[in-house]
This record gives structure tokens, sequence and C-alpha cells, in this order.
């Protein structure tokens, strides 16, 4: 059959097709999302609920198997790295501190100038009471008119 007679068929202009068409490709198939930001009403999807869930899982996933990689990846370079180590005799820096404390404290064991620890409690009221007798103990070598005005 040949288009024109289908054209008179349909009983349509084919002016309005031709039209029709220019415009479905001008806005690239957004005649759809054009209904809806007028105010039309969505289409209702009644599997949108499992269809979400379906991505949320993919999502899950997808950030669990990339999570895997970096942590191989991570595990190869940290190999590498410890074959650079002992190749070239280098230590962490954690072993280092580590033996740098254990070497502090054989050599604080027996000796008498070990670091000291910490103040037990209760110690430090002492303090204060030696502070309150030197006060009394400045103002006693002052004048007499001095002690008045300090005592007050």
């Amino acid at each position: 059959m040949d288009r024109a007679v289908l054209y008179r068929a349909n009983a349509v202009p084919r002016e309005a097709i031709i039209m029709d068409f220019v415009m479905k490709q001008a806005l690239g198939g957004a005649t759809k999302d054009m209904g809806k930001m007028l105010g039309g009403d969505e289409e209702k999807d009644p599997d949108a609920a499992k269809k979400e869930e379906e991505r949320q899982e993919a999502l899950r996933q997808q950030e669990e198997e990339r999570k895997a990689k970096y942590a191989k990846m991570e595990a190869e370079r940290e190999v590498m790295r410890q074959g650079i180590r002992d190749k070239y005799g280098i230590k962490k820096k954690e072993e280092k501190e580590a033996e740098a404390q254990a070497a502090l404290e054989a050599n604080a064991e027996g000796s008498l100038t070990r670091p000291k620890k910490a103040i037990p409690a209760g110690c430090g009221d002492e303090v204060e009471e030696e502070e309150e007798s030197i006060l009394d103990t400045v103002i006693k070598y002052l004048p007499g008119p001095l002690q008045d005005m300090l005592k007050k």
C-alpha cells in the first residue's frame, strides 16, 4: 500500500503527522515529562517498591564488591611494603616506638633515676597546706601595719 493511501485512510492530514514527528524529535521523547511538569498525574508503578528495594540491594552489593577490591589491593601493597622493609632493614613506626619503650623500661628497672610514677590520690592536699603556711611565714616578717592590711 502506498503511504498516501494510509494517510487518507486515517483521515489525518500529512502536515499534522509531519509536525508531530518533528516535535517528538525536537523534544527527544520528553513529552511525557512535560505533562508531569505541567501538573499532570504521575504514572503509578505497582512494582515501584520492589524495584527500589532491588536497586538498593544492587547498590549495597556494588559497595561491598568495591570495599573487597580495595582491601585486596591494600593487602597486596602491604606485602610489597613489607618486602621493601625486609630488603632494606627498615622497621615500621609502631615497631620502632615499641622497641624504644621496651628499652626505656628495661634500663629503668634497676635505675635510681627512673621516671617518677603518677602522684597517688590524696597527696595534692598537702601542697595547698604548704602554700598557706608559706604565706603565713611571709606575713610574719612584714612590718606590723602591712600585716594588718594583709590579714583583712
